[in-house]
């Protein structure tokens, strides 16, 4: 009951999360001239036409001649019945759009997801275990070098040198080459390299600090006497309950770069992912697939945000949901 009646209450606060973003990023777009009907005006006077017809029938091709309250009335009823509109620069639906982008996305984030759940409490771990010694510092060096150069600075640089100097990898994306084929891991291997490094270090800071509280705790020091091995000692005393405060980093900080960080990445790699088409449909002013990927990481975080606390569950056995 507990579980179930969380769930659900989680569930309804999504759809008011969802309409209270939606919301404020329709009215900022709808606040904001759009390029395309100034160009349509410049383009009449150009051509000798009447620019304040040009401009009216753009609007009107568009939708913008409706009244203000109309349009978000539209828009927002089309979004909880899933029909969300049709992106005027890509001339296809918004869900196809976001769909043929999400093709790309996936090929890197989910491998660069997987090295950072694994990789990430492994170091700090290790990081741990070592404290204050030569492999402790190692360790934390590389963490942090990654932590603190800027993505999309340390993707230029790397492009630069392997992609322009050394010719190892494409510097434009190639989208003919098949997914699972040597191609595509190697003109994929810098984007999650550069997503990696730069999402490692907040993870293993937060493991290695909540995992040397357990170092030294009466329970580890009681598996020590009965001779338990220091990989189960490690794997199953220390790293589980290091990773329930620590699921709460990796999903939010994840979630951060997916929605931040991914879109530079895919700008400078060329890849034409959800960020890349968020980028063009806000320079484009194309409303509707603005809307549309923003509703589209509305969930994911949300969805995320509700595993994140279903996680805690698994980890630790004592958290219920009775009285939240």
């Amino acid at each position: 009951m507990g579980l179930g009646w969380y769930i659900t209450r989680r569930v309804a606060w999504a759809f008011v999360v969802t309409f209270v973003i939606v919301s404020i990023t329709w009215g900022l777009l709808a606040a904001s001239p759009d390029p395309q009907v100034s160009q349509a005006a410049t383009q009449a006077a150009l051509q000798g036409g009447n620019p304040a017809e040009a401009q009216e029938r753009a609007r009107e091709l568009r939708g913008l001649d409706a009244p203000l309250y109309q349009r978000y009335i539209d828009y927002v009823t089309g979004v909880y019945t899933l029909d969300w509109g049709w992106s005027q620069t890509r001339n296809q639906p918004v869900t196809e759009a976001i769909l043929d982008a999400l093709y790309y996305t996936i090929q890197y984030s989910i491998p660069w997801t997987v090295l950072v759940v694994l990789l990430g409490p492994l170091v700090g771990l290790y990081s741990s275990a070592n404290q204050y010694s030569w492999k402790d510092h190692a360790a934390t060096g590389f963490a942090f070098f990654g932590y603190a150069i800027p993505n999309f600075f340390f993707g230029i640089i790397l492009l630069l040198i392997f992609g322009v100097q050394l010719g190892w990898i494409p510097v434009i994306y190639n989208t003919d080459v098949p997914v699972f084929s040597v191609a595509n891991a190697i003109q994929l291997a810098m984007p999650v390299f550069v997503l990696v490094t730069g999402s490692i270090g907040a993870v293993m800071r937060v493991s290695r600090n909540e995992s040397s509280e357990f170092m030294q705790a009466d329970f580890v020091k009681t598996a020590k006497a009965k001779g338990v091995s220091q990989l189960r000692i490690y794997g199953r005393h220390v790293l589980r309950p290091t990773m329930v405060p620590l699921s709460t980093t990796i999903v939010g900080y994840l979630l951060f770069l997916f929605v931040g960080s991914s879109l530079l990445v895919e700008v400078v790699f060329s890849i034409p992912g959800l960020g890349r088409l968020l980028y063009r449909a806000i320079i484009a002013q194309d409303t509707s697939v603005v809307l549309g990927t923003t509703l589209f990481f509305t969930f994911v975080a949300t969805v995320g945000n509700l595993i994140q606390d279903l996680v805690y569950t698994v980890l630790d056995p004592r958290i219920n949901f009775d009285d939240r």
